[in-house]
């Protein structure tokens, strides 16, 4: 037996003194910025980027779906030219929170610098904010911003080091649209707005004007407010038939190949409806309303980004009635638009209810908080997890119109705490927040919930309630509100919408259908198995009825005006053939 033991003890001691000692993983990507693209020091939010796809730049690769890439972040303040900023281990990242988690093999690495610009707000806080420059609020194009050209490194088992990025490249400037025969584009400096930011601000639109407007002078027009995400121009509108040497690309969203040469015919399509006799004479808007946090400011009012509503309602539109002979009347003027744009038509038509005569709301974004997704900000303590003593179950965010599952609320989440802290990610959870929530002692959104764990604040949480969350407000204020959006309200979403806004849809057309004194005499309705961004129409799937926004509630819209228009209105001079 002692024999034995002190055989293996040999062994042992053979064993290990022949195994060679254990690497330690090291990781360390220094990253500075080159003198000859900018010699100014620096505010923003530096990404670094590692990719294994060859597709495309890191830069564009990076969102909170299957197919995502690697990106991490830091704030940089006052960083000089000279300067070298290192990632390593310590720094945040999505879907890997560190480096040291990034498995071996061949990635091309890219870093970009979000810049960041002071504002000296009318509440007297300073906040620093990525400014908008012509491209809607997108860190990855955004005009001014510093990047490097990918190149490849290799993650071994050890990890990597020594490696060094150069920010030598500058996104250029926008080129602004041209006016046309048809579109023209306005900008507008808003009083309201400069006043609150402490700086120029400048609200825009892109306006489709009505066959025979020049030809017309003594017509006036009713007002089509078409709502959405930053439009670059007026989209869907073509006057020539599509490109025959368009080569047809797939789209993986609608499982369509040639959705580019529909979309094409679609926007050739309206323009040939936009001119037929009978159709009527209509001035239709697309508003750029960018903000320091987000692609739109959502059309309202809101503590951290200023009297956007205001602003949108009492300078914008009527300088664009004045330019361009609108009738100036609430009876003529109409909001619609999907997902962002869906929420924004209810919410614009719930917050002026005389300034506008109807709303046709798509797959809004969630109107009743109590289904914020799937999440109730009021009753559940935790937005990431599901309640459970012993198993720990994320709460999706995305799924397909089978059920499938693509992302989750915390893996979206903590993408946004990689973007920008202090809700400065300029994506939709963050921008939810910079409209709805009250400023915080720091002058930035005060958070509905803790980034990183997922922990409600319900104190916040009964402010968005107070104001912002649409059927909480309608019902509260029904006995007011009810007499002036009586026939008003239309919403249409699919029941599998990808985001789980049904939920809210259907809370919302309890409290509508249970009105009296008056019902509301809108409608709701949904699409069966139909996913984001379903907008009425049983007849056609989502990837035609998208393009046909600017016609589809046409027929609704008539027979709005016929019903609700007053005695003196013209409803004559804008029908001409």
């Amino acid at each position: 037996m002692k024999k034995n033991l002190l055989l293996l003890a040999i062994i042992a001691c053979v064993t290990s003194c022949t195994q060679p000692p254990k690497l330690e993983r090291k990781f360390s990507i220094k990253v500075s910025y080159s003198a000859e693209v900018d010699s100014l020091a620096k505010d923003g939010r530096l990404l670094l980027m590692l990719s294994s796809d060859d597709s495309d730049e890191p830069r564009f690769q990076i969102n909170d779906g299957l197919n995502t890439q690697l990106i991490f972040g830091m704030n940089v303040e006052n960083w000089a030219k000279d300067s070298v900023l290192t990632f390593n281990e310590s720094v945040f990242g999505y879907p890997y929170e560190s480096l040291k988690d990034v498995p071996p093999g061949e990635y091309n690495v890219q870093a970009l610098l979000n810049v960041y610009e002071t504002f000296n707000l009318s509440t007297g806080h300073t906040v620093k904010l990525p400014m908008d420059n012509g491209e809607g609020q997108q860190w990855n194009k955004s005009p001014g911003n510093l990047y490097s050209k990918p190149f490849k490194i290799r993650v071994a088992s050890n990890g990597f080091e020594n490696v060094s990025v150069e920010l030598d490249q500058l996104i250029p400037p926008i080129e602004e649209p041209k006016d046309t025969e048809w579109i023209k584009h306005i900008k507008v400096k808003s009083e309201k707005l400069s006043e609150f930011w402490g700086r120029d601000i400048y609200l825009g639109a892109h306006v489709l004007l009505p066959k025979g407007f020049n030809e017309h002078p003594e017509a006036k027009y009713p007002l089509m407010v078409f709502h959405g995400h930053f439009p670059s121009d007026f989209g869907g509108f073509r006057t020539t038939p599509p490109d025959p040497n368009l080569k047809p690309e797939y789209s993986e969203r609608f499982s369509l190949e040639g959705y580019n040469i529909i979309q094409q015919q679609e926007a050739y399509d309206f323009y040939k409806r936009w001119n037929e006799p009978d159709f009527p004479r209509f001035l239709i808007i697309e508003i750029q309303h960018p903000t320091p946090y987000y692609d739109d400011s959502y059309a309202v009012n809101s503590a951290s980004q200023g009297p956007y509503g205001d602003a949108i309602t009492y300078e914008l539109i009527p300088e664009i009635e004045k330019q361009f002979r609108g009738m100036g009347e609430g009876w003529s003027r109409f909001l619609y638009g999907g997902s962002t744009g869906g929420w924004e038509a209810l919410a614009v038509q719930v917050k002026y209810p005389d300034e506008y005569n109807g709303c046709f709301a798509a797959c809004p974004d969630p109107i009743d908080f109590r289904a914020y997704t799937l999440t109730n900000i009021y009753e559940d303590e935790n937005a990431y997890y599901y309640p459970s003593a012993h198993k720990k179950l994320e709460v999706p965010s995305h799924r397909n119109y089978l059920g499938q599952i693509q992302s989750t609320l915390r893996q979206g989440n903590h993408l946004e705490l990689v973007l920008g802290d202090k809700s400065r990610s300029g994506q939709q959870w963050d921008i939810w927040e910079a409209t709805y929530s009250p400023q915080g002692k720091d002058g930035y959104p005060e958070r509905i919930w803790d980034k990183m764990t997922g922990d409600i604040d319900h104190e916040v949480a009964e402010y968005w309630k107070e104001n912002f969350d649409l059927r909480h407000i309608l019902e509260r204020d029904w006995d007011k509100l009810g007499d002036n959006l009586k026939g008003k309200i239309h919403i249409y979403c699919g029941d599998m919408d990808n985001y789980y806004l049904n939920n809210a849809v259907y809370l919302m057309e309890d409290f509508l259908e249970s009105t009296t004194d008056p019902y509301y005499e809108g409608e709701v309705k949904y699409g069966d198995r139909d996913e984001h961004c379903w907008n009425g129409d049983p007849d056609q799937p989502n990837a035609i009825t998208r393009l046909r926004y600017n016609s589809m509630y046409v027929p609704k819209i008539m027979e709005r005006i016929e019903k609700s228009a007053p005695k003196d209105a013209d409803l004559t001079s804008w029908r001409y053939k």
